[in-house]
């Protein structure tokens, strides 16, 4: 006859398994929400990045085709620094501020349907307000991210006086930097490496050499 009775040692190995499950799918879930906002800021910031680096060494070839003395370059390249940079941080700040105006007040609708919310949820929400975009925040970031890709032209061209090693100098490093941030880009987005910084280096090159070969056409026609 089967006896009902639990020993001490099943006792122990007992477990509410629905509980361990759920508290591990809920653990792995905040783990990956976490790794992708973490994604999403980086890749914003090497975008950012690229984005001050091609505009700022455009800029400084462009002007470089008409007017070679460095004190021109560098004071160009330092007005499209300072120009991006507030542009980013102000178009980043008004676009981030309008998302946040849309989700409180989707939030807000959500807490008038759910008036008799659970406690669990009260804590989800609470969760939820606190990861709501901030602009102040991502308006720094684009600025920072902009004006780091913008000082690779600038340094690259700060210290050398001759014209046209100057030029090589600028080519050269943002030839570097545009590879490093497409391939940063790649593994951020999990796009294929090789292709993706090939695509970012192309589009670099070619927005240079049209920005000064456009420049150099204008200059010398006289206008």
């Amino acid at each position: 006859m089967a006896s009902n009775h639990t020993t001490p040692q099943d006792a122990k190995l007992s477990f509410p398994a629905n509980d361990v499950e759920r508290q591990m799918g809920h653990e792995i879930k905040q783990k990956d929400i976490n790794y992708s906002k973490r994604a999403q800021w980086l890749r914003a910031a090497v975008l950012g990045a690229n984005d001050g680096l091609v505009s700022t060494a455009s800029l400084m070839m462009g002007v470089g085709a008409v007017k070679p003395d460095i004190k021109t370059m560098i004071l160009t390249g330092f007005a499209g620094l300072v120009a991006g940079a507030c542009s980013m941080a102000i178009g980043e700040f008004v676009s981030v501020y309008s998302q946040l105006d849309i989700e409180v007040a989707q939030m807000e609708r959500d807490n008038r349907k759910a008036i008799t919310m659970q406690r669990q949820e009260a804590e989800e929400e609470e969760g939820d307000k606190e990861s709501l975009p901030n602009p102040l925040q991502a308006a720094v970031a684009s600025a920072l991210a902009f004006s780091v890709g913008a000082l690779v032209p600038l340094l690259a061209a700060s210290f050398i006086r001759e014209y046209k090693l100057r030029l090589g100098a600028i080519v050269a490093a943002v030839t570097a930097a545009l590879v490093l941030f497409g391939w940063l880009g790649a593994v951020l987005g999990k796009a294929p490496r090789i292709r993706s910084s090939a695509r970012v280096l192309f589009g670099g090159w070619l927005a240079m050499a049209i920005t000064f070969g456009l420049t150099k056409l204008i200059g010398s026609s006289g206008l």
